[in-house]
């Protein structure tokens, strides 16, 4: 299994021109795209989940695997439709295997392993965080590394030195809760709708920063996160009022809540950008939709003589435009070719 379409692999390397099928399934959203040389998004479809698991207020796994087994098909068949491209004009199927929900996961890895075995493609398993950073390559068509990237997501917050393509040097990560799944926790206590990043980013626009909530100081010496003190506070604050049955502003909860996250994100990427000597910090992930993020990150950067790159709103969140980006790169550095054994991790290093 180990030289599965290896010859076929090895030829793509050196191969001017690359078009790949790419598949993401890794949470709520299912997507495909067909994208060339990792730059040009032919096609990028998405169904999203986002209406059935509100309901729930966050995301029921069973659910999300039946509803990708039920959409995938379809979307397949119009991704190709609408880039133009026939099945057995693709060069390689690139699927995300981790991280993620396991029984999402595996939807497309397993829709995907069938393309690979019945068009005799190569099957190119992406790393999902590579797909987020990849988001900006499509984003930003002259980004070229080296940068440093801040991954901000709901299951990742990391500070990340890019030297290649494929080359990633891990400077500092999230001690217990990822930012993406701290927005969405303070946002379910104060009873906003699912997703809750971006309930919270809208809130907070009618707020006053005029609660102190702070995140932990024990790790402000180093470039490590930790947002589960922070959002304990929240929870606290939310819940002393509830037990005497007064009214508290929500607007300046989620206000003070964003205003401290985001002073935290982006002094410690400025701090970062000094201590590598790099010029450009990437953001990538979820929460690089966050418009507070996006001001303070900008301004921050104009005043220190650095570059910020942020990702289109729609290549933010979850897509397989991304993941093919990533794929081209993979291919052009001789790595991420699959077996047809190849399963779902539900973690991954990043």
């Amino acid at each position: 299994m180990k030289k599965y379409m290896l010859n076929e692999f090895n030829e793509l390397k050196n191969k001017e021109n690359l078009t790949i099928l790419a598949i993401e399934s890794s949470c709520d959203e299912t997507a495909v795209s067909v994208v060339r040389n990792g730059r040009e998004v032919l096609s990028n479809v998405v169904a999203s989940q986002i209406e059935i698991h509100r309901r729930f207020g966050g995301v029921v796994p069973e659910i999300a695997s039946r509803n990708h087994l039920m959409a995938i098909s379809n979307l397949y068949e119009q991704a190709l439709k609408s880039a133009g491209v026939k099945a057995e004009e693709l060069d390689a199927i690139a699927v995300t295997y981790g991280a993620g929900l396991v029984g999402a996961l595996l939807v497309g890895i397993n829709f995907a392993k069938g393309l690979s075995y019945a068009l005799k493609k190569p099957l190119i398993a992406i790393n999902h965080v590579h797909g987020h950073i990849a988001s900006n390559y499509i984003s930003h068509p002259d980004l070229k590394p080296p940068f440093l990237c801040l991954m901000v997501s709901g299951g990742h917050t990391a500070l990340l030195k890019i030297t290649d393509y494929n080359k990633f040097k891990l400077l500092g990560t999230t001690v217990d809760d990822a930012v993406g799944e701290a927005f969405d926790k303070v946002a379910r206590v104060l009873g906003l709708p699912y997703p809750g990043g971006p309930e919270i980013d809208k809130l907070a626009k009618e707020g006053k920063n005029n609660i102190k909530f702070t995140v932990s100081n024990s790790l402000h010496a180093t470039l490590n996160f930790s947002f589960s003190g922070i959002k304990t506070s929240v929870i606290n604050y939310v819940h002393k009022f509830d037990q005497k049955k007064e009214d508290f502003c929500k607007a300046d909860v989620a206000r003070s809540f964003e205003e401290a996250v985001t002073d935290e994100l982006v002094e410690k990427s400025i701090r970062a950008m000094r201590l590598t000597g790099m010029k450009k910090v990437v953001i990538a992930g979820g929460v690089g939709a966050n418009s507070m993020l996006k001001s303070k990150m900008s301004k921050k950067c104009k005043e220190k003589g650095f570059e910020a790159y942020f990702p289109v709103l729609k290549y933010c969140t979850d897509n397989a435009a991304m993941i093919g980006s990533a794929a081209y790169y993979y291919i052009r550095s001789g790595i991420g070719l699959a077996p047809l054994d190849l399963t779902a991790r539900p973690s991954i290093d990043l």
